[in-house]
Order: C-alpha cells, then structure tokens, then sequence
C-alpha cells in the first residue's frame, strides 16, 4: 500500500503565483526543479533542512515564516530525516503546485509545449522585457539565486560570451533555445 501525500494547507500568497511554478514539460520541470534543490541544498549533503529552506526563501525576498513553514514543510520530512530529500521535495512541489493550480488534467506531449516552457524560462532572466539577456540581468538573476558565479560581472560576462552566437553582447531567444536544447539532464 502506497503512503498519501500530507495534507497541505493551501498557501496564501500576496500576489497571484506565477504559472512558471509548474512547467508543463515533464523534463524542463524535473530540471528547475533539481536545481532549486541543489541551491537550497547548501550543505550538499542531499536534504534541504527547514533552516536550509528559510534561508534560501529569504535569500529570494520570501520572507519565511518559520512555523509556517514548518507547518506547510514538516509533513513531507520522513521520520528520523533532518530534511526534505529530492523525492520529498518532489512531492511537496507537486502538492504545492495542484493546491495553487490544480491538477494536471491532461498531459500535453513534448514537442508541443517545448517552446511555450522555454519562452517562459527565458523571460525569468529577461527581467525588463526587451527580448534579450544582458549581462547586468544574468547577474541580477543569479544574485537571486544566491549563486557565487554573480559576484563578478565579467565572470557573467563570460557566460553570455559563450552562449551569444552573433557577438552582440546579449543572449536572445534562439540563442537561449540553443543552450538550452544543448543541456543534458542526468538522473532526470
């Protein structure tokens, strides 16, 4: 017999949640969500302790609320684990995504919905809309993120050089696309 999920509580959230919370492509999804894991992992020991998860959310400007978070977190924390594991972050993602969004209904093939993820993908680091990724953007993305690579603006720049296939300084949707396409996902 199969354990069922926690209850969840249904968040309440300041502002409409972002349909990017739950990419309809399968292996797109399973890769964000990876690397959230792995950014809020950081410790690298493969769990994300409730402190772990506090500190990334206030990282992102989330403010949390610890025993809210506990609350809404601890159901999915198995029994003697110090935290949540992929799989458990999993299920958490899930639960969160169907009480915000509601099921999935359908499953869309692939190849249909590759572009439409990618576009939205994209327009998280594009932050002001122009249809290109700047160094500052990646940047300011990657500082969200708590990542180190956003310490120093020519390691960024560096970044773009290796994606921008026209030289122009900037990354644009097909060039996005095509690092994008180009990323192998293990274990995923």
């Amino acid at each position: 017999m199969e354990n069922a999920a926690p209850a969840i509580a249904t968040p309440s959230l300041p502002k409409k949640p972002s349909p990017s919370f739950r990419l309809r492509n399968g292996s797109l999804n399973a890769l964000r969500l990876r690397r959230v894991f792995d950014l809020f992992d950081r410790n690298g020991d493969g769990e994300i302790t409730l402190d772990e998860m506090a500190s990334a959310l206030d990282a992102l400007g989330l403010g949390a609320d610890r025993s809210g978070l506990e609350a809404a977190v601890g159901g999915y924390i198995p029994a003697g684990a110090a935290g949540l594991r992929f799989e458990d972050f999993e299920s958490l993602h899930r639960a969160l995504g169907d009480a915000l969004f509601g099921p999935i209904l359908e499953e869309v093939p692939e190849e249909e919905d590759d572009e439409g993820d990618m576009k939205e993908a994209f327009r998280v680091f594009d932050e002001d809309g122009d249809g290109f990724i700047s160094a500052a953007e990646l940047q300011a993305v990657l500082k969200k993120l708590g990542l180190p690579e956003a310490r120093s603006l020519a390691s960024v720049q560096e970044m773009i050089c290796n994606v921008d296939r026209n030289c122009d300084g900037r990354v644009d949707f097909g060039e996005f696309k095509n690092m994008m396409q180009g990323i192998t996902v293990w274990g995923a």
